[in-house]
């Protein structure tokens, strides 16, 4: 007999919650953070065939479901509190349903993250996940901290998820350990949640890259300018494209794949932040402390657009867009 669905809930997802102050099991969750502290709210939503394929492992999508959301608390140097999960599938599959558990909670205890509530139902593939966490009051970080002559920094390695996709759609050949490595990276991102939280009071603006590099910029420019200019004009930015971090995978690519890759692939998940030029030292501190690798890759400019320079300071083209969940990307 097929499971229903309170059924279905409390065999794969009804837990104890392991920390407090948490209400969890009636028709809201009670949520209560500490003393001075502000709560840090997002939501992100995967659908079959737009943000993952058929052939993704259950395991898999459940890490991947809760990571691209951890990604945006990790953007506000948040610290994980709780979220919640709305599931719509064709039909119960008991096996798909234990896979994606043990992944969704495999990265939920590592960050200490409780699921306190949801809904489930039928329906085309769908998992929506909000979560919740707390910063100290006045900390977070924001798109529109940015100055003119911040350095622009980015966590980690960028492009190899996209990679993944050009090599999965046919104009790239990659040997099976490079496919393996750029499949990982598209199924498997880790928030960068201590880089985040180590970046409270250093870093003048983050977000998150899920778009693209040139595309997730532009918020922080857009919104950075609208702050600090009355008449609203984005601020620009400078990116040295040979400082740009990659996977030993993607620079074995001609140059223009690596460019379309790191410029504007998206599914990086990685952290891309300023910082005034004095607190290079603290940056690179904090990113010792999280762990994390960070590269400082150019700079905010007064005047508004992107440019993407060479080693020698001559401009590059970028004829790509980053995604958009409407118009799809350029490539």
């Amino acid at each position: 007999m097929s499971l229903g669905e309170f059924d279905l809930i409390a065999k794969y997802f009804d837990r104890p919650a392991r920390r407090n102050p948490l209400g969890v099991g009636d028709d809201c969750a009670l949520l209560a953070p500490a003393p001075g502290m502000q709560l840090a709210v997002s939501t992100d939503m995967l659908v079959e065939g737009r943000h993952f394929l058929p052939t993704v492992s259950a395991e898999a999508l459940g890490h991947k479901a809760l990571a691209v959301n951890l990604s945006d608390l990790a953007a506000c140097g948040a610290e994980p509190l709780a979220f919640m999960l709305a599931l719509s599938m064709p039909k119960v599959d008991e096996a798909w349903l234990a896979g994606l558990a043990r992944g969704l909670f495999a990265l939920a205890d590592a960050h200490e993250i409780e699921l306190v509530g949801g809904d489930t139902t039928a329906g085309p593939l769908n998992l929506c996940i909000t979560v919740m966490g707390q910063v100290p009051a006045g900390t977070a970080l924001l798109r529109s901290g940015a100055r003119p002559g911040d350095q622009l920094w980015v966590s980690g390695q960028l492009g190899l998820a996209r990679l993944w996709l050009e090599a999965l759609h046919g104009p790239v050949a990659l040997d099976g350990t490079d496919f393996t490595a750029a499949r990982l990276a598209m199924e498997l991102p880790n928030p960068r949640l201590a880089l985040g939280r180590a970046l409270r009071g250093i870093a003048s603006s983050a977000l998150d890259l899920s778009d693209g590099l040139l595309g997730d910029l532009g918020h922080v420019l857009r919104r950075s300018g609208a702050a600090c200019h009355r008449d609203r004009t984005p601020l620009g930015a400078e990116i040295e494209i040979d400082r740009l971090p990659r996977h030993e995978a993607l620079a074995r690519q001609p140059e223009p794949i690596q460019q379309l890759c790191m410029l504007c692939g998206g599914d990086d998940y990685e952290l891309l932040f300023t910082a005034p030029p004095g607190a290079h030292g603290a940056v690179l501190e904090a990113a010792a402390a999280a762990q994390t690798a960070v590269t400082c890759v150019g700079r905010i400019t007064p005047e508004p657009g992107t440019r993407v320079i060479d080693r020698n300071g001559a401009p590059i083209a970028t004829p790509w867009a980053s995604f958009d969940h409407f118009a799809g990307p350029t490539p």
